[in-house]
């Protein structure tokens, strides 16, 4: 896939096959061609990002695809040896002050000052970018309820399991109210509960025009939160897709359960589809897009078939980074 091209002030980008054109300030991140090296081992080669505000924007990729290079180039820890990189419209290796001031940050695994209590670490922060005394502690206050963190807020942070360490450092990245938000592996260590209230928080902050950017293996849970997908491989930026396009546009295995199974697969036999494994789940089918998925369905109805559940196996996401993955093989 090609950089993203400049044009007086606006940049394209291709996604599914479609340059859309954007004007630049309208992108929470860019990044062009970006390349980083560790001596000999080439983490970023060539690397194309589009974050546009109000969007979140999900980076998906195998161990060793450079993701968390990437993240951290973004989050001025890192400079790139070639390329270009803007976070809220600013070079993060000539203005990292500027940059840190405009972007969240939450790392994979990130310290913490075990003695101090949940509220001073909040505190600690929100002195650090300077909020005042006044507003820092009305932002801890309405940090510590929105991440549930409020009957442990006088506790010190090393009694904190791993997941609400999690939430903690979702709070600290968010003290300064940033425009630009970068997250690796948010999820990780949360509960079922936790990561859908992760998901609402992160949708509420896209809808208010802040620019989401989450790396993340868990496929399922990306698929909710995210408005477009970033599939990046080997260092380089493989595909850009809107999620809502995936399922029209990836073939994925359904599974189809009647109340007779017998006249079911009769039916599918008739139409030529070679029925899976049945379990009590139903049959499973091959690989379809949404169309073909639902002419069958509709076939099947009018045969007379009962149906009483037909739906995709996995998830249109898994579906399409699996495809990807093949095809670079």
């Amino acid at each position: 896939m090609g950089a993203p091209r400049l044009a007086g002030g606006r940049y394209d980008r291709r996604v599914d096959g479609e340059v859309q054109t954007l004007p630049d300030h309208e992108y929470g991140v860019l990044a062009r061609g970006v390349t980083r090296r560790f001596g000999s081992v080439e983490a970023l080669r060539g690397l194309d990002l589009t974050v546009p505000y109000g969007r979140v924007t999900a980076l998906v990729g195998p161990n060793g695809a450079g993701k968390t290079t990437l993240l951290l180039v973004l989050a001025t820890l890192l400079r790139p040896d070639a390329g270009e990189v803007r976070v809220a419209g600013l070079d993060p290796a000539v203005h990292p002050d500027q940059v840190r001031a405009s972007m969240g940050w939450m790392p994979d695994v990130f310290g913490v000052y075990d003695q101090l209590t949940v509220r001073e670490y909040l505190a600690f922060f929100a002195d650090a970018y300077l909020l005042g005394r006044s507003r820092a502690g009305e932002r801890v206050r309405s940090l510590l309820g929105q991440v549930h963190l409020d009957e442990y807020a006088d506790r010190p942070v090393h009694v904190l399991s791993r997941g609400q360490k999690q939430r903690l450092a979702l709070a600290r990245a968010l003290v300064h109210e940033p425009r630009v938000l970068l997250l690796d592996e948010p999820a990780s260590g949360l509960d079922p509960r936790s990561r859908i209230e992760l998901r609402d928080l992160l949708r509420g902050l896209a809808e208010a025009g802040t620019a989401v950017l989450v790396s993340s293996h868990i496929l399922t849970e990306l698929e909710e939160i995210a408005d477009r997908i970033v599939f990046v491989a080997d260092g380089r930026t493989v595909a850009e897709h809107e999620i809502g396009d995936l399922a029209a546009r990836t073939a994925t295995g359904w599974r189809v359960r009647a109340t007779d199974p017998v006249a079911l697969h009769a039916a599918l036999e008739r139409h030529g589809v070679a029925a899976g494994e049945a379990n009590g789940s139903g049959t499973e089918l091959p690989p379809m897009s949404e169309d073909e998925a639902a002419d069958l369905l509709a076939a099947l109805v009018a045969e007379g078939v009962r149906v009483v559940t037909f739906a995709p196996i996995g998830s249109h996401l898994e579906s399409a980074y699996l495809a990807m993955a093949q095809e670079r093989r």
